[in-house]
């Protein structure tokens, strides 16, 4: 598997499964152990995606030595703030069955974050987790973070898919040296993204799928992706990327899909500010 060297010198995989609007427990635990079974090392979970305790029961009937995984959590809004933090991090581990994380973001840029990453600072420096970072973090909040904490995030997480490039913030990523990782690399289907013609036909000239191409696209950037996926075919297909190269000229047609404009919400507007403090799960 390729990886990627986190600016703590941590390797982090540079393909995962991600396990968002997977709620059904036996569901999400057989997509894992499914992906574990192919030789995916790298899962994605989060505590608001209520389904941690599945991902754990998979990690565990892989049998695969720990060392050997790259195991992905974060905190909701609910929990931030250092002491919530302390349990809210405790809570995940139990219910994953591990020890330790590989890496923990923040999920959203709102409420008391501050005490959060402090919290986590303190967590990382105990060996609790390995690298930390973020999640949904615009490039001035993300930079405010950096200037003010002792450790810069490792991690920021963040919408990225052929309409929605992300140029500009992956950019100001490197420059900082935080990793870019995509969530949403298929736009949940939006846009009719898996019959654009564009796609089709460089899938078509590469003998592959147009998921393929994305994932593929989003690697070549250097850009860490979780397409997420319960059927045990579409988990073996995306992970089938590593045997073909897109051409420059291949990557500069898609680029010119780009909208500059999420698909799914603004981070700059107060609602979702609103709507996100107030969303509540059930952890």
């Amino acid at each position: 598997m390729q990886t990627v060297t986190l600016n703590n010198g941590v390797k982090m995989p540079i393909l995962g499964l991600g396990v968002y609007q997977i709620p059904d427990a036996k569901e999400c635990e057989n997509a894992v152990y499914e992906a574990l079974s192919v030789g995916y090392r790298l899962i994605d979970t989060a505590a608001g995606y209520l389904n941690e305790e599945a991902v754990g029961r998979a990690i565990k009937r892989s049998g695969i030595p720990r060392e050997e995984l790259f195991i992905t959590t974060k905190i909701w809004v609910q929990d931030a703030g250092y002491e919530s933090t302390k349990l809210a991090f405790a809570k995940s581990l139990k219910k994953l069955q591990l020890d330790y994380l590989d890496l923990y973001l923040i999920h959203q840029p709102f409420g008391d974050y501050y005490g959060t990453w402090r919290a986590m600072e303190e967590l990382y420096r105990e060996g609790k987790i390995k690298a930390i970072g973020v999640s949904n973090f615009l490039p001035d909040r993300l930079m405010d973070l950096i200037m003010h904490n002792e450790i810069a995030p490792a991690v920021n997480q963040i919408e990225t898919h052929p309409f929605y490039q992300q140029t500009e913030s992956t950019a100001f990523l490197k420059e900082q040296g935080v990793q870019h990782q995509s969530w949403a690399p298929f736009a949940e289907g939006q846009g009719n993204m898996f019959s654009n013609e564009l796609l089709t036909t460089i899938a078509e000239k590469h003998n592959k799928s147009v998921a393929q191409i994305v994932l593929r696209w989003l690697v070549q950037r250097e850009i860490v992706v979780i397409p997420k996926s319960v059927r045990k075919e579409r988990i073996i297909e995306n992970f089938d990327i590593f045997d073909f190269h897109l051409s420059v000229d291949d990557m500069k047609k898609i680029s010119n899909l780009d909208t500059g404009e999420s698909l799914f919400l603004s981070y700059r507007d107060p609602e979702v500010a609103k709507m996100m403090s107030n969303w509540r799960v059930e952890l």
